[in-house]
């Protein structure tokens, strides 16, 4: 199988990484930025150069070149843009998997500012979120999180309507409506909604960046091909790649 990642921020940083993840059966290519001085790659990963890394990743997945694509450090703005481009899709839909510092692994979205405004995208992100819970045999409950507590109704609007959308959207989806109570979801959820796309992209966060968890990826579940996007923030991406490669073994999307 061909898995392509791309090279922006700390480039070198990526390519030692796809060596790591590299095997017999696996090719990772390296799409980097023409000029680039990058370590020699190790068995298994190919460079790949481009003025436009970006698009040479998206096009070689869009036409089959590649089984799946990771974002890698290329920057988010343009890659995602033009991802959404080739597919023409509005926006991009994403669910990541994450790791607390305690080991403790959950699916959880939306992780962007502009994703899961809605009821039904709260219904759609709870219903794939399960699907792959169940694939990576984590629990399958799901809990839609809310910005108070039942008894907060009244305290202002803001809040009566993210409890009133959690409440309609756990009824749709067969899911638990947890509240604010993140700390329990955690404890037993496979799959956690956030309230909106700004609360769930600091959760992530706070999580990956403050309090010591780990972001394994997040899949783009609206498109026909999987593309992987991550952070460029990450210690490292072979976690990201071999979740990846599961992915596409088990025929996960």
């Amino acid at each position: 199988m061909k898995i392509g990642i791309g090279c922006g921020v700390d480039a070198a940083k990526v390519v030692r990484s796809a060596g790591d993840a590299a095997s017999p059966d696996t090719e990772i290519i390296c799409y980097a930025k023409t000029g680039e001085e990058l370590p020699a790659p190790a068995k298994g990963v190919t460079l790949l150069f481009s003025d436009a890394p970006e698009k040479a990743l998206i096009d070689d997945l869009h036409a089959g070149n590649i089984q799946a694509a990771v974002r890698g450090s290329l920057p988010a703005n343009d890659t995602l843009q033009y991802l959404k481009s080739v597919y023409a899709v509005p926006r991009l839909e994403r669910i990541a998997l994450l790791e607390t510092a305690a080991g403790q692994k959950f699916f959880f979205a939306p992780v962007g500012v502009d994703e899961g405004w809605t009821v039904a995208e709260k219904v759609s992100f709870a219903e794939d979120g399960r699907r792959l819970a169940r694939a990576f045999g984590l629990p399958e409950k799901t809990v839609l999180l809310s910005g108070g507590r039942l008894g907060d109704i009244g305290r202002h609007e803001a809040v009566d309507k993210t409890i009133r959308d959690a409440e309609e959207a756990a009824l749709a989806a067969g899911a638990v409506h947890g509240e604010i109570l993140i700390e329990d979801a955690v404890k037993d959820a496979g799959v956690i909604i956030a309230p909106d796309g700004i609360s769930g992209n600091l959760i992530f966060r706070t999580l990956v960046f403050l309090g010591g968890g780990i972001g394994h990826g997040a899949l783009i579940v609206n498109i026909p091909d999987l593309f992987v996007d991550s952070s460029r923030a990450s210690a490292g991406y072979a976690g990201i790649l071999a979740m990846t490669k599961r992915l596409i073994q088990d025929k996960i999307r």
